[in-house]
């Protein structure tokens, strides 16, 4: 069981953001939520996958009468081509849930602006934006008002981001309400960098916060080191057109 709000991390491209923003989010003290820990994990045999599974942990905020308000879904890091069994997988899970509407699901993402390629009448735009946000699906209250908030994101001629456009076509294609956030840094020096990454990942955090019965902190936060860039693994997105 999940909540009817669920926010699903995903790590492979820049580790420490998933824990980064699952350590900044804790229960609001007037909700009086209770956290409930637990680990998942999804045979990939149909896929003929026999020596990994589709694995995780989730933390769910749960209310009085043992509501659960929200759910933090973190998947573990796979490279291609498991990355999209294992990601198909989850959300597959997460479709069927035997729930009287779907969850809504939100996927934060920080991106590297060089992994995304604006349509030419985007392009030329002067205006720089860290945080977009994109809504799929049917629309919910909660995906409504969160992309409200947020800058609506410029279509993109390509994007060379794996966890982001396998995660764009497979909920496309299963058609559940979702919102992702676009985190978007730039390519400056590494001490600036970190802080543009730091500021970004600080916004979607609030955001978060703000469609949950949740409170962000920048202190909580648990910081890594920035993952060093997997460009040329990245060529195996060519297969996807």
């Amino acid at each position: 069981m999940v909540a009817e709000k669920v926010i699903l991390l995903l790590d492979g491209g820049n580790v420490g953001v998933a824990a980064a923003i699952a350590g900044s989010l804790h229960p609001n003290p007037s909700a009086k939520l209770q956290t409930i820990k637990e680990s998942f994990r999804f045979s990939l045999e149909c896929y003929g996958i026999n020596d990994l599974t589709a694995s995780g942990e989730v933390i769910h905020f749960v209310g009085s009468g043992g509501r659960y308000e929200v759910s933090i879904l973190m998947l573990e890091n796979y490279e291609p081509p498991v990355l999209a069994c294992a990601l198909n997988e989850v959300l597959l899970k997460l479709a069927g849930e035997e729930q009287s509407t779907l969850p809504t699901l939100i996927v934060p993402f920080v991106v590297p602006e060089t992994k995304l390629k604006q349509e030419k009448k985007y392009s030329g735009k002067s205006e720089k934006v860290s945080l977009y946000g994109m809504k799929l699906g049917p629309t919910t209250d909660v995906s409504e008002l969160l992309s409200s908030r947020l800058q609506q994101s410029p279509l993109f001629s390509q994007i060379l981001h794996e966890e982001l456009a396998l995660l764009l076509h497979l909920v496309n294609v299963m058609k559940l309400p979702t919102v992702v956030m676009i985190g978007v840094t730039g390519q400056r020096t590494s001490s600036k960098n970190s802080n543009n990454d730091l500021e970004v990942t600080c916004q979607i955090g609030e955001h978060l916060a703000s469609v949950s019965s949740l409170t962000f902190s920048k202190e909580k936060m648990v910081q890594s080191p920035t993952k060093t860039s997997r460009d040329g693994k990245e060529a195996w997105r060519a297969l996807y057109g």
